[in-house]
């Protein structure tokens, strides 16, 4: 692998970024000082960036304000996917989302390539909590509330006992729905099964992660330490 894409790979900046970085003098490969951006690092050999060895950590957890009219695959033959959003020198072997957002769908979505981290967040029996915002076609009702904090019985499946809060200001048209599990359309079944109809739905938060209210639609940022940390205190202990 080149040094600059090794150094990149590990979020020490961009491409370009890492290249002055090289060509400072401040990066050692086996213990010799290397300022050729191109080159091939040995498999295993230690690199160390101003005197301190890095680690090979190829892990990345990215977090992503996920924009209505895109996909959430790694690829799709009609639409753009959340890939499409994520810029090359950021993508990683094995990079994939965590769950799915329905095309029209907005907010928070992690994509990873820690297959372990992914799968556990989306075993069923975990029950990883997930809040939405929903907008809905009609003022929501106390009649709508006791249902969904009790738990509706579908054919395919009988949902957990919800949270629901009305936003404050809106009329009592937008709720925020926390919900266990993570069936296909299930807030919006949820929701006509109550005899109403969400218009629009946006994903606020997903176990400790929460959306940052400055990140834009359609931009990403890695996981601060302190998410990641949170995130895998979430794992079964070994």
């Amino acid at each position: 692998m080149r040094l600059d894409r090794y150094l990149s790979n590990l979020q020490y900046g961009s491409r370009k970024e890492v290249r002055r970085i090289i060509k400072a003098a401040r990066v050692t490969v086996a213990g010799a000082l290397q300022r050729d951006p191109g080159f091939d690092v040995p498999k295993g050999a230690a690199v160390a960036l101003d005197g301190v060895v890095l680690d090979q950590d190829f892990a990345v957890y990215y977090l992503l304000n996920k924009p209505a009219g895109v996909v959430t695959a790694n690829r799709d033959d009609h639409d753009r996917t959340v890939m499409d959003l994520i810029a090359p020198g950021d993508v990683r072997p094995g990079l994939y989302p965590v769950g799915r957002l329905d095309k029209d769908t907005t907010g928070l979505l992690l994509l990873t390539n820690d297959g372990t981290l992914g799968h556990n967040l989306l075993a069923p029996g975990r029950h990883v909590p997930k809040t939405y915002r929903a907008t809905l076609a009609q003022p929501f009702t106390l009649v709508q509330r006791g249902p969904l904090e009790a738990g509706i019985a579908f054919k395919d499946f009988t949902s957990q006992p919800a949270t629901v809060a009305v936003v404050p200001g809106t009329d009592a048209r937008q709720v925020e729905l926390t919900i266990g599990e993570g069936k296909y359309h299930q807030v919006k079944r949820m929701f006509l099964a109550v005899g109403n109809e969400v218009v629009a739905l946006h994903r606020v938060a997903m176990g400790p992660l929460t959306l940052p209210a400055d990140l834009p639609a359609g931009q990403y940022r890695s996981l601060e330490p302190a998410e990641l940390a949170a995130l895998k205190a979430l794992l079964p202990k070994r």
